[in-house]
């Protein structure tokens, strides 16, 4: 018989005062990997992290009565040698947006001949709405063993006591090897330099380019520098012919800001995340060059997102996009027609030299599991690297493995060769969070302001100044 799931501890809310309303320009970006029939947010390179923070607050949490510790999880996965299955009959829930899937049925039947004692019973949500279900389950006591979330929000539910410190259960296998994980893929779900999710894929970003608009306009390539990415943008761009040569998004203007803040030698915040770091003559410089950019994209789109936005450029519209490596596999699957007039490039460098942004997915095992140890032996099945290899780059669609091995290995680029390039940035890789939990609301500000500044209705300047104000404040709380 399954074991009764019992409620154990709760999880902090987040101050109700810390909370600012995400912009209503946001929508779901979806990942679509044809292979898998998965879907999942690209919220990641966003703000969405956000939505965690506001699901709770909005129902009100009152703290445990009679429960010390506050919010310090049990330590769980204390034992010598590997985790074995249990001896009765055990059943693990696995909340997920890829429950439907083909591929994702197959694994769990694998792993349930490999452990007959545990059968694994997906639990499906819309990708759209994840991270606010699951939230909401926390909160009523009602937390799935596993989830599969956005990596950006690991830290989040690690700081609440929501997520189980795994590194007693990485010292006790043999599968999962910390070392072998991408630095960015690693810091993401590292939390008080203790690891609390494994990296199940993701994405760099870089820059897509049509070079049939580069051969009409007698550009010989993609631009590698700042000064060589504006004259680029500025010669594709023809507003009487409707063309334009780059395209940004004021509802994502947060996220994509990232890779020109890092370039300039910027940051988000300090080393130890206690002090905000975009206040800087850095962080100056890349604003004005990013919100610059404005005018040469096309003004319909300026309110979109960069999944609405591919369009634009699959009709030749837009010369540039700026976007992870999701959207080669987009590209293919939706707009074969275009097929040898696009290719990829690494975003042009800045004075720090190469630096862009990552993107990922983790699996958490939640705290309120009553079976961590069949809980754990899902999450490193899932971890080995043939199955990763299984839900990422041998799908259609055009994931990375978060395991170095795999992406020095020689059969990605047989596999898929257009995503040579987008390896190759995992070394510029900078993870797009702070070591906050608060990061995701003054991220939401900064989002906010930066796209009144690409409207022209303050500088680029102001938009920082007006974020690091309010950013000052939420830190103080403590």
């Amino acid at each position: 018989m399954d074991k009764p799931r019992t409620r154990k501890r709760c999880f902090r809310p987040t101050e109700p005062n810390d909370l600012h309303e995400v912009s209503s320009g946001l929508r779901p970006l979806l990942f679509r990997g044809k292979g898998v029939e998965s879907v999942r947010v690209e919220t990641s390179r966003r703000i969405a992290s956000v939505a965690v923070t506001v699901a709770l607050a909005s129902l009100g949490l009152a703290a445990c009565g009679g429960e010390s510790g506050g919010n310090e999880p049990e330590p769980k996965g204390e034992g010598p040698g590997a985790v074995e299955q249990p001896s009765e009959p055990t059943t693990v829930t696995f909340f997920s947006w890829l429950g439907n899937s083909p591929e994702w049925k197959k694994l769990a039947a694998e792993f349930h001949e490999e452990y007959p004692n545990i059968t694994i019973k997906f639990e499906n949500v819309p990708a759209e709405q994840a991270s606010q279900v699951l939230s909401t389950r926390i909160a009523g006591n009602n937390a799935p063993d596993v989830a599969y979330v956005n990596a950006s929000d690991v830290a989040d539910y690690a700081s609440r006591g929501a997520a189980v410190d795994l590194v007693n259960y990485v010292e006790r296998s043999k599968v999962v090897e910390p070392d072998d994980y991408v630095g960015a893929f690693r810091e993401f779900v590292t939390y008080d330099d203790k690891l609390w999710g494994l990296p199940m894929g993701g994405e760099t970003t870089g820059l897509f380019y049509r070079t049939d608009l580069f051969e009409e306009a007698g550009i010989d390539g993609p631009p590698t520098t700042w000064e060589e990415f504006e004259e680029t943008a500025a010669a594709l761009t023809d507003e009487s012919a409707n063309q334009y040569g780059f395209e940004v998004f004021a509802p994502e203007s947060a996220y994509y800001f990232q890779p020109w803040l890092y370039q300039a030698g910027g940051n988000l915040m300090s080393p130890d995340g206690t002090e905000i770091a975009f206040d800087t003559d850095e962080a100056l410089a890349a604003a004005e060059y990013y919100v610059d950019l404005a005018q040469y994209a096309p003004k319909d789109y300026l309110n979109s997102n960069s999944w609405d936005g591919r369009v634009a450029f699959a009709e030749g519209q837009v010369g540039m996009y700026m976007a992870g490596a999701w959207f080669a596999g987009t590209l293919t699957e939706e707009f074969p027609d275009i097929e040898g007039k696009w290719a990829t490039a690494p975003l042009p460098e800045g004075e720090a030299g190469c630096k862009t942004t990552i993107a990922g997915d983790s699996l958490v095992m939640m705290d309120q599991t009553e079976s961590p140890d069949a809980a754990w032996l899902w999450m490193e099945f899932l971890s080995r690297p043939d199955t990763l290899a299984r839900t990422t780059y041998r799908t259609e669609g055009t994931l990375l493995p978060p395991l170095t091995s795999l992406l020095e290995g020689d059969e990605i680029t047989a596999e898929k060769p257009v995503l040579k390039g987008f390896i190759d940035l995992m070394e510029c890789g900078v993870a797009p969070t702070a070591s906050n939990p608060k990061w995701p609301r003054i991220e939401t500000i900064l989002n906010d302001e930066l796209g009144k500044a690409m409207y022209g209705d303050q500088t680029a300047e102001e938009a920082l100044e007006n974020t690091a104000q309010q950013a000052e404040a939420i830190l103080a709380r403590g």
